[in-house]
């Protein structure tokens, strides 16, 4: 296990009271790192916090990452209270199922808010400090639909998933030089509430058993990985298979084998 250096530093985590993000911040505290916890669940975020704090000191940020203001009110909160941020770890998100007309507008528009927009700002706000002190940390939770063919369904999804991934390893090539580590971590199906929230959660279950991981675990795999300088991670042996063969199979047959499975994990209508 890599040592965590610099423990008045704290790890900022977004979407810190459920799933993968609370699944990171309790890696983070087995491994003696101050955290600060960001989400919209005031009550789940204390109840992690009471959790967590026996071990490091926790600060809880109350936010909502699709107000475009969030990202400065957020980096203005830690200033205020003093805090150092050397660890951030962008992992809220949330998906909007079934056709693109289907939804609203301000749905898609706050879904590219937190999944891009507030990724890449908030990055942009707390770099220059990790740069400055030469030792940093960026862990961006994206996705294995961000590496296979698109299908039907949950059309911006993966779109910025792939982004995500791109944005974090060039940014990766640019700030090694710093002292600074910035990696993809990309799930495939994992056991959270993400699926309850979207609706998902019947026709997920179709899938193997095989393809899933629980949160703690893609929690672990992301955080050896940022700490450790990898630039992206595929978790479980299944999912690598599958973002292996969409890479190296022919555009057409990879996109018609996830076509043929897509009903069993997207909502295309």
């Amino acid at each position: 296990m890599p040592t965590i250096p610099r423990t008045d530093r704290h790890a900022l985590i977004t979407g810190a009271s459920s799933g993968i993000g609370a699944e990171i911040a309790r890696e983070y505290a087995r491994r003696g790192k101050p955290l600060v916890l960001v989400a919209r669940r005031v009550e789940r975020l204390d109840a992690l916090a009471a959790e967590l704090r026996s071990r490091v000191d926790v600060q809880t940020i109350a936010c909502d990452l699709a107000d475009p203001g969030a990202p400065a009110a957020l980096q203005a909160e830690c200033a205020a209270r003093g805090l150092r941020v050397d660890t951030l770890v962008n992992n809220a998100g949330f998906g909007v199922p079934g056709r693109y007309l289907a939804k609203d507008w301000a749905t898609h528009a706050a879904s590219l808010q937190v999944l891009l927009v507030a990724v890449c700002e908030l990055t942009y706000r707390f770099l220059p400090a990790m740069e400055a002190e030469g030792h940093g940390r960026v862990l961006n939770v994206a996705s294995l639909a961000g590496l296979v063919p698109p299908t039907a369904g949950h059309t911006l999804y993966g779109p910025t998933k792939a982004f995500v991934i791109r944005f974090s390893e060039t940014l990766a090539k640019e700030v090694l030089p710093k002292g600074v580590h910035v990696t993809a971590l990309c799930p495939g199906m994992t056991y959270t509430e993400f699926h309850d929230v979207n609706g998902m959660r019947a026709t997920v279950s179709k899938l193997p058993k095989g393809l899933w991981l629980d949160a703690a675990t893609v929690a672990r795999l992301g955080v050896d990985a940022v700490e450790s300088g990898k630039t992206r991670v595929v978790t479980g042996r299944a999912n690598r298979l599958i973002a292996a063969l969409s890479k190296y199979l022919p555009d057409a047959l990879a996109g018609a084998l996830i076509a043929s499975k897509a009903k069993d994990f997207r909502d295309e209508g």
